[in-house]
């Protein structure tokens, strides 16, 4: 038995939310020092530099469309409504969550948002293939 592509696609956003978790942890790390990365973390903090609150943006982001995302993407596959449809849209959330990242965590402004438009374009047509 083939695994659809939409399984892939899954698989790929999957490591680029681990990926964002890293690097924003990583960038805090580098700004308040290993020490307040295994501490509680209850002490007040300046605010985070440009870039690591940009990450940390960009990663927040993600997650707000992740869940949608993984939820319309399996109900499609459980459905069998896998196909063209449904690889071209999770391709268009996938691809443009890839680019959004760098996009924001350099601070280029409405390409960006663009890039998140074509995203949640892809998201939506998951979720609309549910009722096909």
């Amino acid at each position: 038995m083939t695994k659809p592509p939409e399984f892939y696609l899954l698989g790929i956003v999957l490591l680029l939310a681990l990926l964002q978790i890293f690097l924003t942890a990583h960038f805090k790390t580098r700004q308040y020092g290993y020490k307040w990365n295994v501490s509680a973390r209850d002490e007040a903090l300046p605010p985070l530099s440009p870039m690591a609150g940009r990450l940390s943006r960009a990663q927040a982001n993600l997650f707000e469309t992740l869940p949608l995302f993984i939820a319309a993407l399996l109900a499609n596959l459980y459905l069998g409504h896998n196909g063209y449809y449904s690889e071209l849209s999770a391709e268009l959330y996938v691809a443009s969550r890839l680019i959004y990242l760098p996009l924001y965590a350099f601070g280029v402004p409405y390409l960006r948002s663009i890039v998140w438009a074509i995203g949640i374009i892809g998201l939506l047509g998951q979720i609309l293939l549910i009722f096909c």
